[in-house]
């Protein structure tokens, strides 16, 4: 990838600094160790993230020869150090090995290749058949996954909070959205154009796993990371999609504060301006249109989101009424004014944004 262009990548990570905030502060040391190296690991990638911002990043290609309807996915193990990407351990159409971490990785890699190719028509994030990177084993009981945008980096969790970073596919597929975005509206990642590309990555991240179990809207758990939370942890997941504010209810994490509307909409300084928390109200607009559509998400409700992300009109600085607005226009231009506008409208309606 290259920075030019008005690319602007950013540093974006699946668990919210607020979660580790709390868990640094822990007077457990098996709780607060782990947090807090977590949080020294992100602190340096985020600025490494953002001197590489301002003098470029060097442009990545497929490999000659490689087809753009195929991945071409490479997975590394940083052997629990902070060296990216680390040593090569996986290839393009190797055969799985013992690591049943590098094997989730590829997979999830190839999962969400599938999706956006299958459904959208899409060649990989930047649409062009980027290679598809991503490096195991990160850091000491590294609690995080994120996109640095270049490449996924999966930390192995501290078996008392998070387990392995790369058991739930959907949060695989969430931080390479980070990436999908970064190449079209390049949402800034602060307030509500923040909040919307945290929840455009939840959207994806969900339908990747949903085409993945071939499942239908009603199917769907709409949780963002099921099976990540150690088994002490009282609560299901990091996101709830469908009852945003119910994921978890821990004594150590606290509860769940994601919004589900306007109404509880939280103003705060923290978290880029509460970009993991906010995204909640997106994200149950898009839940209760895909759900009222009914079928396979990703044809209908993700069609229409998928268009307004690639489509051009997205500013930068979108909020929620922005977004809203241009996914009613999407569904109306591309399926006219039948059920598919109606839930769109009846969506956002009920989460309290408005639509012009």
């Amino acid at each position: 990838m290259t920075t030019h262009g008005g690319l602007t990548p950013v540093f974006c990570t699946i668990v919210p600094p607020h979660v580790l905030d709390r868990l640094a502060r822990h007077e457990d040391p098996a709780l607060s160790g782990p947090a807090r190296r977590s949080l020294e690991h992100d602190a340096y990638q985020r600025t490494k993230r953002r001197l590489t911002t301002v003098v470029g990043a060097p442009a990545v290609a497929a490999p000659a020869g490689t087809a753009a309807d195929q991945p071409h996915r490479t997975v590394y193990d940083a052997g629990h150090t902070q060296d990216l990407p680390g040593n090569r351990v996986r290839t393009e159409g190797s055969d799985p090995g013992s690591d049943a971490t590098v094997n989730r990785a590829y997979a999830g890699l190839g999962a969400t290749f599938d999706l956006y190719l299958k459904a959208y028509g899409r060649h990989s994030i930047d649409d062009h058949g980027l290679p598809l990177d991503a490096t195991v084993h990160f850091g000491e009981g590294y609690d995080n996954a994120f996109w640095n945008g270049e490449q996924m980096v999966f930390g192995d969790g501290d078996n008392e909070i998070f387990l392995d970073f790369t058991i739930p596919v959907d949060v695989i597929g969430h931080e390479l959205t980070h990436g999908v975005t970064q190449h079209t509206a390049n949402l800034t990642y602060f307030g509500q154009p923040g909040a919307l590309n945290e929840s455009l990555s939840d959207v994806f991240g969900s339908l990747i796993k949903q085409y993945t179990l071939g499942q239908t809207a009603a199917d769907a758990d709409w949780l963002i990371g099921a099976g990540l939370l150690a088994p002490r942890v009282s609560g299901t997941a990091l996101r709830s999609m469908k009852a945003p504010g119910t994921a978890y209810d821990d004594d150590v994490l606290g509860k769940d504060p994601q919004p589900a509307t306007m109404e509880d909409y939280v103003r705060t300084s923290r978290d880029n301006g509460g970009v993991h928390i906010n995204s909640g109200i997106p994200n149950h607009a898009f839940y209760l249109a895909a759900t009222a559509l009914g079928g396979y998400a990703w044809e209908k409700a993700g069609r229409i989101w998928y268009d307004v992300l690639t489509g051009g009109r997205l500013k930068k600085d979108a909020h929620f009424s922005d977004f809203a607005t241009l996914t009613v226009k999407a569904a109306r231009e591309r399926y006219g004014a039948g059920d598919e506008l109606q839930a769109v409208q009846k969506a956002w309606e009920e989460v309290g944004v408005r639509t012009l």
